[in-house]
């Protein structure tokens, strides 16, 4: 196994810019988003408001099947991403375990780096990484999302809320936070998705995946600040 002196030697400053970006990029966009969304509308602070007030009418509704039956039906896709991440971590594992050959086909590939095998495994290790947090987020998501269906079934009876204004909002604060968090975990790891793509491009080089750090920042802050979808939420049009 190489030691912490040898990668620091091998991997040349620009792929260690590399890194800072990415992973300081990610980070920064992330604490970033949720401080915005304070002062700014959102696509996830927009739907969270919506996740409250279904869950305050769902309160007054005689019947909640259809309530708990949409609840759980929200769990199917990070069900389907995190099942989908599993065969993707199983493939790059298998090709890191290739070691050589898989590094030499690489190589092969028009623009893609040539570096040495160590290099080329760090780089796999990393995008790896990246889609094993995406599978623990992913299956967060489904778990909270089924916590969500356990509040609503055992939402008394809707007598209990007729005139009683506070009990509806207490309820709708904590059921729509719970379904809000497990919108946020699979907005988490949908994210490292998009930073998957960027890590993919320091196999091109390390400046490939700096461009491309940036320009998934971009797409994800016009997504979730300045698309048409946010319009729709908050304006209605």
């Amino acid at each position: 196994m190489p030691t912490v002196i040898e990668l620091v030697r091998v991997l040349p400053w620009p792929d260690w810019l590399a890194l800072a970006v990415l992973f300081g990029g990610w980070t920064a966009y992330a604490r970033f988003a949720k401080r915005r969304s304070m002062v700014q509308p959102s696509v996830l602070g927009a739907t969270n408001r919506e996740r409250w007030r279904w869950m305050r009418e769902a309160t007054v509704r005689d019947n909640r099947v259809l309530d708990g039956i949409v609840v759980q039906n929200l769990s199917s896709p990070p069900a389907f991403f995190a099942s989908t991440t599993i065969l993707i971590v199983g493939a790059l594992l298998a090709t890191l375990f290739a070691g050589d050959k898989a590094s030499e086909f690489v190589r092969e590939v028009p623009f893609a780096a040539r570096t040495s095998v160590l290099v080329f495994d760090l780089k796999l290790v990393v995008l790896t990484a990246i889609f094993v947090f995406a599978f623990f987020r992913f299956t967060w998501s489904v778990r909270q999302y089924s916590f969500g269906v356990i509040l609503v079934a055992a939402l008394p009876e809707r007598e209990r809320y007729l005139g009683d204004e506070a009990a509806r909002d207490a309820f709708a604060d904590r059921a729509g936070r719970l379904v809000g968090l497990a919108a946020e975990s699979l907005n988490d790891g949908i994210r490292a998705y998009y930073m998957a793509f960027a890590a993919a491009a320091w196999f091109i080089s390390a400046w490939a995946c700096m461009l491309g750090t940036l320009g998934v920042i971009w797409v994800l802050y016009r997504r979730e600040f300045h698309s048409d979808v946010l319009r729709v939420l908050v304006d209605g049009r």
